[in-house]
């Protein structure tokens, strides 16, 4: 360790993300990125803002990309906050709205980084179990805390949560935020944004990157009540007041508004899902019910961590977490419909 390093420094375990392997060519199925490009409309609109206006700062309040979200789920502007990546937008969030005392609760298997957050900004967090099958049991968030996190579906076990459920815990919770993270939830989960009139506690944060196959981009949303944008943005202008560049802001308005290719690619990424799902378990996978763009898969006969080995001789990677009930689950993002019969095809011969 540095003896440059703050002590806060020295105490941080960071979020380690999937492998991006550069020394020879892999079929990556570890990392949940879309396998079908952006649409061609969002392309266009890149390529028509690298222009001289480069030199010019962008929109400081991504004007017209919040207003068209707005628009879409009958909020206005005032409702959406716009950030680099929904990692941000939560972090954010994290700094925001959990330092009033008291622990933050999540799932005991949930999406890693929000412990990291809660070890950055120094906030406890208590970690709610999920139920043996994966499921998450709403009535335990309840009681004193500092705020909730759910991840609708879920990740890494892909189960999504119904309107019923989350709202059942905003109705339980009415004096912390509950932000509820949708990263996933296009492809086959309901969000929550229709909940948000009726709720002032309610936070629900999408991203560009999963649904509209722009994670190079960097771009994440937050939809709320207006005092919890407002809160969102005090902490974002007193750190970089210029979050979303100009390229980002062209991208990310196109890909919103071509709805045609937005529907057609996710739809493709369901049914490719469904199939993998059905493939895997046909060799004796237990695949989990998923309502994201990956699946999370374990083999009675087979460790996971043998199967992880195999596969990556063969040029395919999946990912592997080392938490204990989830230690002998392989995640395995949706690929091309080739991919998936690649992948397939690997996991048929590795069992043999």
């Amino acid at each position: 360790m540095s003896r440059f390093w703050s002590p806060l420094v020295q105490s941080l375990v960071p979020y380690v993300p999937g492998e991006q392997p550069k020394d020879r060519p892999f079929l990556k199925l570890n990392t949940n990125e879309n396998p079908h490009g952006p649409s061609p409309r969002a392309l266009e609109a890149i390529r028509a803002a690298t222009g001289d206006g480069l030199r010019l700062y962008p929109d400081p309040v991504a004007g017209d990309l919040r207003a068209a979200v707005a628009d879409r789920f009958g909020l206005t502007p005032a409702h959406v906050f716009a950030g680099n990546g929904s990692d941000e937008v939560l972090a954010h969030a994290f700094n925001a709205f959990f330092g009033g005392g008291g622990a933050v609760l999540f799932a005991d298997v949930t999406y890693s980084f929000y412990p990291t957050y809660c070890r950055l900004y120094g906030l406890a967090h208590r970690l709610i179990p999920l139920s043996e099958d994966f499921s998450c049991d709403v009535t335990m968030y309840r009681g004193p805390c500092a705020g909730i996190v759910i991840a609708n579906p879920n990740a890494p076990t892909g189960i999504p949560l119904n309107l019923m459920a989350i709202e059942a815990v905003l109705r339980a919770n009415p004096d912390v935020v509950v932000i509820v993270d949708e990263a996933y939830v296009d492809f086959g989960a309901e969000t929550a944004a229709s909940l948000i009139p009726a709720h002032d506690n309610l936070l629900v944060i999408h991203t560009f990157s999963k649904s509209r196959s722009l994670a190079g981009l960097r771009v994440g949303l937050a939809l709320g009540q207006p005092h919890l944008i407002e809160g969102l943005v005090r902490v974002k202008d007193s750190f970089n007041s210029y979050p979303l560049g100009r390229l980002a802001l062209a991208g990310a308005l196109a890909a919103w508004q071509d709805r045609d290719w937005f529907d057609s690619t996710r739809k493709q990424v369901m049914a490719d899902r469904d199939a993998m799902a059905s493939g895997l378990r046909a060799q004796g996978f237990e695949v989990l019910p998923s309502a994201a763009n990956f699946l999370l898969a374990s083999h009675h006969r087979l460790r996971a961590e043998a199967i992880l080995a195999a596969l990556r001789e063969r040029g395919i990677l999946v990912r592997h977490f080392r938490q204990d009930r989830i230690r002998n689950w392989l995640r395995i993002s949706v690929g091309t419909t080739t991919e998936c019969a690649a992948l397939l095809a690997a996991t048929a011969e590795i069992l043999r």
